[in-house]
């Protein structure tokens, strides 16, 4: 006769609230050394999401696998909490950088002092909420997968902080921030057409990368808030704690519970939970509208036939007369006119209601490219200042040479 435990956990889970390091058990040591061996053999084979999903079971990795590298192989830096409190001015107000769904991130400063190796440079460190929606599963995932890839344009993380139920990640510091402020920020200045055309260029490359990998993955969290720029306005994709394995084999989708970001997601995917790489192209072409109109996903404040950005600018987007109506006004007509059309119509594809019908992030990226060398932008216009009746009349000739 065969038994089986049953825990009240297991028939009452949503009475039973884990801790966030509940988690950090040993896995098997058969378990380990045979993922280890796989990933030494081949670099290429990284070790996949799925694998250390927490849902899964199927690898369960502690603090000494991580600090040890022997699972994912990276050069990640180990921090401690202190450590972290230093580089930041104990999290001070006067570092803090903003919030995600993730928790706060402080801006600090690295140097060989505190972390030998190190070159000092500027850091961002980032805080898990502790009751935010977040937790290790994603904090993990979040280590495992930025410790394995390395691109141009993805965020690079430099270190963690794994210190009882504290979860931390240090990454490269990012001096322009994230596309979102830079786009509806009050505060910041209106962004040229061509460093739009930049940046999508540069988050595409990013999409692209991941989707080509041997073992795809789709970012399922594509989004402005989630692009960040360097001083050159160089994109690079952050918070890859929501990625998922891409379908092999001969699977087309894989199914999940519907996470993201409303106004992005693709709308098969809240419908069904079937994930695709084309998932990931629909909210690019979100984004895409984004810097074309100026407009967020979604804004409430607007009236209610253009609170949702996709229902109310993708009509218009095949029209080349009314896609005047819809370009971001700030720009002020400083934008190629041919470069607009076809960023339109890139927008249109990655937006049809059909998967199959939009394009890879490859094509993407082919599309993109050449609209960085189109030349047909006006030249601003003259703007004459009048001078008041108390400039005397060399100040006047000045102003008028001005």
């Amino acid at each position: 006769m065969v038994t089986c435990k049953i825990s009240w956990k297991a028939v009452l889970p949503n009475c039973f609230k884990p801790k966030v390091d509940t988690i950090n058990v040993l896995p098997s040591e058969a378990k380990v050394i045979q993922i280890s061996k796989q990933i030494n053999s081949d670099h290429h084979n990284r070790l996949a999401i799925s694998d250390i999903s927490t849902d899964s079971r199927s690898v369960f990795i502690s603090l000494d696998d991580l600090s040890s590298n022997a699972i994912i192989g990276s050069n990640l830096h180990v921090f401690t909490h202190d450590e972290l409190k230093l580089i930041t001015s104990n999290f001070s107000s006067a570092n803090f950088l903003g919030k995600g769904g993730f928790g706060p991130v402080h801006k600090g400063f690295i140097d060989d002092k505190i972390k030998p190796g190190l070159d000092a440079q500027p850091v961002a460190v980032k805080l898990l909420d502790l009751d935010g929606n977040q937790g290790h599963q994603e904090w993990l995932t979040e280590v495992v997968f930025l410790g394995q890839l390395r691109h141009p344009h993805l965020v690079k993380l430099i270190g963690y902080c794994w210190e009882d139920e504290q979860r931390l990640l240090v990454y490269e510091y990012m001096a322009r921030g994230n596309l979102e402020d830079q786009l509806f920020s009050r505060y910041a200045s209106c962004l040229p057409w061509s460093t739009r055309i930049k940046i999508m260029v540069g988050a595409a490359k990013g999409l692209a990368f991941l989707h080509g990998e041997e073992k795809p993955v789709i970012y399922r969290d594509f989004k402005s808030s989630n692009i960040l720029l360097d001083s050159d306005y160089r994109a690079k994709l952050s918070d890859f704690g929501l990625a998922k394995d891409g379908p092999e084999g001969d699977d087309t989708h894989v199914s999940t519970r519907v996470m993201g970001t409303h106004g992005y997601a693709a709308p098969e995917y809240i419908m069904t939970g079937h994930l695709t790489s084309k998932s990931d192209v629909y909210s690019f072409g979100v984004v895409l509208l984004e810097l074309i109109t100026g407009r967020r996903a979604m804004d409430k404040k607007r009236p209610v036939k253009e609170r949702i950005l996709v229902d109310w600018a993708r009509p218009m987007l095949r029209d080349s007369y009314k896609l005047d109506r819809i370009m971001d006004p700030r720009l002020e007509g400083q934008y190629s006119t041919q470069g607009a059309k076809k960023v339109a119509a890139l927008a249109y594809q990655c937006l049809s209601h059909q998967p199959r019908c939009r394009p890879t992030m490859c094509n993407v990226v082919k599309a993109l490219e050449p609209i960085l060398d189109l030349k047909d932008i006006p030249i601003g216009p003259f703007v004459y200042v009048v001078p008041s009746a108390k400039c005397d009349k060399e100040m006047e000739i000045g102003a008028l040479k001005t």
